[in-house]
């Protein structure tokens, strides 16, 4: 199968350089100053092992590709917010044999949250979810870090919404010879909900900056405490903390690479790039959406929207809201 990374990004440049390293083929899909450097240098990958470079292919869209294969696998790896306008350009991409990419290949859709797969399948016939626990880092163009060993992630994968397929196990099987662990469930939305709890603090890390404080742990408490309501409220079910634990194990450790610091997670990362948008509406948001069709007060995670939200319209970098203010508004919201 070939693999186009639609978004080679932190997540999917690490996707496909681990892939294309196993030996698959792997086309990118990138824009601006990132598709320039991807085209003029290559994707350089910095791994504990050392900088991999990779020169594969690299495209802005379906049109300099042509005529899909029809053992090509989409992987969707955009930010949730950017989803819609790729689902667009890559739905109507015409397939070897007849037909379109939306009517006959697989789409995986490897971000945050839990609302790509479900914009998918408005499109696709094929879609699959992941959840991913990959930690990556994309700041400079060109150049993706993933700090995990020994192994570099684990993506939980099956068909959304529910079940599973030969397509999947034999997609598993590929990101397991690529430094992946990739089990394959029939409740691939349990996972990825369970994943959304932990990435409601991403908004907290972005607008102020890495959660050590006593106080901001407190608030990320919180935070969580009120999403764990909200689904609970909702019948929604997600992986506990212990089975997420005996999964992973220590089979993910963040080791320290050269030239690479770790400055923070994917919204802190769009702070840093100025990229102008944000997830926030898709992590927080979605907690604040399930809340008002179940009639929850979300106040905190209302308020980290807002804040996320506002940083990234205004370019502001990332951490400039000092956690005594956040935390003053916090009480605001949650008093108000």
């Amino acid at each position: 199968m070939r693999y186009i990374i639609i978004g080679a990004g932190a997540v999917g440049g690490t996707v496909g350089g681990r892939l294309a390293e196993a030996g698959q083929d792997v086309v990118l899909v990138a824009r601006g100053a990132h598709r320039a450097a991807l085209a003029a240098h290559g994707l350089r990958l910095r791994v504990p092992e050392g900088e991999l470079t990779f020169r594969l292919p690299v495209v802005d869209g379906p049109g300099a590709l042509g005529t899909l294969r029809a053992d090509d696998v989409l992987v969707l790896a955009v930010k949730t917010q950017d989803g819609e306008a790729a689902l667009q350009a890559w739905g109507p991409a015409p397939v070897e044999g007849g037909g379109t990419a939306a009517e006959r290949l697989p789409l995986v859709c490897a971000q945050n949250g839990v609302e790509g797969p479900r914009l998918a399948l408005r499109r696709f016939r094929h879609v699959y979810g992941v959840c991913v626990w990959l930690p990556a880092a994309h700041v400079e163009p060109g150049v993706v870090s993933a700090a995990g060993s020994p192994l570099t992630g684990i993506l939980h994968l099956g068909r959304y919404p529910h079940g599973t397929d030969d397509t999947v196990h034999r997609i598993a099987a590929d990101l397991e010879k690529a430094r992946f662990e990739a089990p394959v469930v029939p409740d691939v939305s349990r996972w990825q909900y369970a994943k959304l709890l932990s990435n409601l603090g991403n908004a907290l890390e972005a607008v102020s900056g890495p959660v050590g404080d006593p106080e901001a742990v407190a608030l990320l408490r919180r935070v969580r405490a009120e999403g764990e309501a909200v689904l609970h409220a909702a019948g929604v079910a997600y992986a506990s903390v212990e089975e997420q634990r005996a999964v992973r194990g220590d089979k993910v450790t963040l080791v320290p690479l050269d030239g690479a610091p770790r400055g923070g997670g994917s919204s802190w990362q769009s702070l840093s790039r100025v990229a102008g948008t944000i997830e926030a509406d898709y992590l927080n948001g979605e907690i604040a959406l399930l809340g008002r069709l179940h009639g929850m007060p979300t106040p905190l995670n209302e308020l980290l929207q807002h804040l996320a939200n506002k940083h990234a319209q205004e370019r502001r970098p990332p951490g400039s809201l000092p956690v005594p203010e956040l935390l003053r508004l916090a009480d605001e919201a949650a008093n108000g």
